[in-house]
């Protein structure tokens, strides 16, 4: 079968970054964030994030093939915050609202 083994959509590579960033060259306070062997569910968490942040104009991510196991975060902000500022504020953002339901339904 011409299938990948399926470890190579969840274990990165040595020499891999789990997240890599590319500015836009064109637009302002605009950038990529690569997100290695991740899919729809952290990209559609993540976008939903980013456009909870009024700094933030646009986010979007994308899945550039089935069968390359990475997501393209875009972010465009204003000039109060970077791309960079927002994507890590997502992200701890996130951590906290996860642990608050970790925590919730351990009581249970």
């Amino acid at each position: 079968m011409n299938a990948p083994d399926r470890y190579e959509r969840f274990v990165v590579p040595e020499g891999t970054k789990k997240v890599s960033s590319e500015r836009d060259t064109k637009i302002v306070n605009a950038a990529s964030f690569t997100i290695e062997r991740e899919d729809h569910t952290v990209g559609n968490i993540l976008r939903m994030q980013l456009h909870r942040d009024p700094n933030v104009l646009f986010a979007g991510y994308k899945l550039p093939h089935p069968l390359q196991y990475k997501i393209i975060v875009r972010i465009h902000t204003t000039s109060q915050s970077s791309p960079t500022q927002a994507y890590t504020q997502a992200i701890d953002d996130l951590d906290r609202e996860l642990d608050l339901l970790k925590r919730s339904l351990e009581v249970f």
